[in-house]
């Protein structure tokens, strides 16, 4: 395993500990390295809108934590500026998702990232999210 693909993994180990929303709704971390992640959630009974869809606020924090651990993987503290997303089809209760989110461009103090929301059962596009990040003069490792 190469340093930096080694420092991603630390990074993603290290935020998920301090991160209680993403462990409270249940999303894993499945994949991190420089410049990218992978989160996995079900969406469950208490994410469903009134139409029996998932609320598109749980669909557009999915893609956020993906995007958060793919610009946090180079071992620099580094949060959203800014953040678009676009909902292509609906997801239901029960319905495993995937965020796989990649680094686009990367620049002095943050970068650009684009995250696509997959239904798992039949990759069915269910969201594109682009995010761009700053960091701040900060690690995300200890000492």
């Amino acid at each position: 395993m190469s340093d930096a693909a080694e420092t991603a993994r630390r990074c993603a180990e290290t935020m998920y500990g301090r991160d209680h929303a993403t462990r409270h709704l249940g999303i894993e971390i499945t994949d991190a390295g420089p410049g990218r992640a992978r989160a996995v959630m079900t969406v469950t009974r208490a994410m469903v809108n009134g139409f029996g869809l998932a609320h598109g606020g749980y669909l557009f924090l999915l893609a956020d934590t993906a995007f958060a651990y793919a610009c946090n993987s180079r071992d620099s503290v580094t949060v959203a500026a800014a953040a678009d997303v676009v909902f292509v089809a609906p997801a239901h209760e029960g319905d495993v998702l995937e965020a796989v989110a990649a680094e686009r461009v990367r620049m002095r103090r943050g970068g650009v990232y684009d995250v696509t929301v997959r239904r798992v059962a039949d990759g069915a596009v269910i969201a594109e999210f682009r995010g761009t990040g700053r960091s701040r003069d900060e690690r995300v490792l200890p000492g």
